[in-house]
């Protein structure tokens, strides 16, 4: 996991920083970035990230102290900045028996500005003061091109304005505490959300609705160390190894593994903060306990809402193939099919345009005990210019078709198929797979102009469910 907000270098870890920074090691942690939010603090994390190789800085000034903010300070912020843009830090190996970098790179890695922004609660700036070095900062973060780190607290309006005048599209909303609101036109401006241990908290029922509502390549984790602690542990100091914590309860919130919280907020802090490795184009991906299969990138839909448009990741995957995988593999990529509930035929893609590949594959995990889902647009039949469903009796469990749309005109317009007459054919398909496929299931995005109840009254005809699918958003 990635802690994407703390602040080791403050004073409640003097006596045992170190011992800290193992734990949080041993605790699996991947990166760590520490937030400079006085001079005083910056000057502390850009030193932390000279002398641990996965800790990484920001520099900024917090609103609470913008009344001490002047040219000066404003220099020193833009000094520990310019570093980094100079050179990039040297690659070093850590060492896990002294818990530090075995060759620390002279160079620090600040990787963002902040923690800048507005805080109306304790008011201990001026609020003019606040907003002008919040703006004069996040100013220089463009020129950089940084992304900025957020604190926002009872200033919803004034934060929003600002950003949206600035410019600024990356960054994150650090420890988010404002509404369902705030939290998608911040997502609309390509902000982040980051839950940190208040989620936790058996009183925070509004935020615990907006964790689990913030769609995946938006979330992040923190631990706002030395503050909120999350509960078991709340009451005691936090530390950087208590993100594990978050990551369950966010897990549990989501109805995904906590491992699947750990691939998604490290890969989305690793595309903020520019820090490690992205993750390969994979061909067969997990998700909670089911194995996923993405067979093809190629498909006879461009749906208006289609993730594929927007971003090459699901859930933590990247789902971009360079070339379409072979069956053996597939097969490879699979293992045994058995250790998953199922093995879902679901990519960036319309899997029966391999129909072979797919058929084969089928007839392979059924004889190992496997079952199978297919998930698909209904355009197999007009693909292959003749009736495959009969041809998939016996080696598919269960289908899932994107019936998308209550009528022709609509599904053209949100849709947008290849094909022509492409509804008649889907719903052709839907009507044959329910006399072959034993579990039968259509699906519908909840979008403006599609009409719910009328696609229901046609599955309900077809004797069979309806899944309604919302696009990602908060609220």
């Amino acid at each position: 996991m990635i802690d994407t907000h703390c602040h080791l270098e403050m004073d409640a870890f003097d006596k045992d920083r170190h011992e800290v920074i193992k734990r949080a090691r041993v605790a699996g942690l991947e990166a760590i970035i520490t937030i400079g939010s006085d001079i005083k603090g910056c000057k502390g994390a850009v030193e932390l990230s000279m002398n641990y190789d996965f800790i990484y800085a920001t520099v900024g000034i917090h609103p609470h102290d913008a009344k001490d903010f002047t040219e000066e300070t404003f220099n020193q912020i833009k000094s520990f900045a310019r570093t980094r843009r100079e050179s990039e830090s040297d690659e070093v190996n850590f060492d896990p028996r002294s818990g530090s970098a075995c060759n620390a790179s002279p160079i620090p890695k600040v990787v963002a500005i902040g923690e800048i922004g507005l805080d109306y609660h304790y008011d201990l700036s001026p609020r003019h003061i606040q907003r002008d070095a919040f703006i004069r900062q996040l100013h220089y973060a463009k020129n950089l091109d940084l992304p900025v780190v957020i604190h926002s607290r009872e200033a919803k309006d004034d934060t929003l304005r600002i950003l949206t005048e600035s410019g600024v599209k990356k960054g994150v909303m650090h420890c988010f505490s404002g509404d369902t609101d705030m939290a998608n036109k911040a997502i609309g401006m390509g902000f982040f959300i980051s839950i940190a241990g208040p989620v936790t908290f058996k009183n925070a029922r509004g935020l615990q609705e907006i964790a689990r509502r913030i769609p995946d390549e938006y979330l992040l984790i923190e631990t706002d160390a030395p503050y909120l602690t999350p509960e078991p542990l709340r009451g005691g100091r936090n530390e950087p190894a208590f993100i594990v914590h978050i990551a369950q309860y966010l897990a549990g919130l989501r109805g995904v593994l906590i491992e699947d919280i750990d691939r998604i907020t490290s890969l989305n802090a690793k595309r903020l903060f520019n820090i490690g490795k992205l993750p390969e184009g994979e061909v067969a991906y997990k998700i909670r306990d089911s194995l996923y299969l993405n067979i093809t990138n190629r498909c006879t839909s461009c749906c208006t809402f289609c993730v594929r448009f927007h971003t090459d990741y699901v859930k933590g995957h990247n789902l971009k193939l360079e070339g379409e995988p072979t069956e053996k593999e597939l097969k490879q990529a699979i293992g045994d099919p058995v250790q998953y509930k199922e093995i879902v035929f679901c990519g960036y893609g319309e899997p029966l345009l391999r129909l072979d590949t797919v058929k084969s594959l089928c007839a392979w995990i059924k004889e190992k005990g496997g079952r199978v889902r297919l998930n698909t647009n209904g355009h197999g039949n007009i693909i292959h210019k003749r009736n495959i469903v009969p041809e998939l009796q016996g080696i598919v469990d269960s289908i899932s078709v994107s019936l998308n749309a209550h009528d022709e005109e609509t599904y053209e317009r949100v849709c947008r198929p290849t094909f022509k007459s492409a509804y008649k054919e889907v719903i052709t398909f839907i009507s044959e797979a329910t006399k072959y496929i034993p579990d039968v299931q259509a699906t519908v995005v909840e979008l403006e102009g599609v009409d719910i109840s009328k696609c229901r009254d046609i599955t309900d005809k077809m004797g069979i469910k309806l899944r309604i699918r919302k696009l990602d958003a908060v609220g």
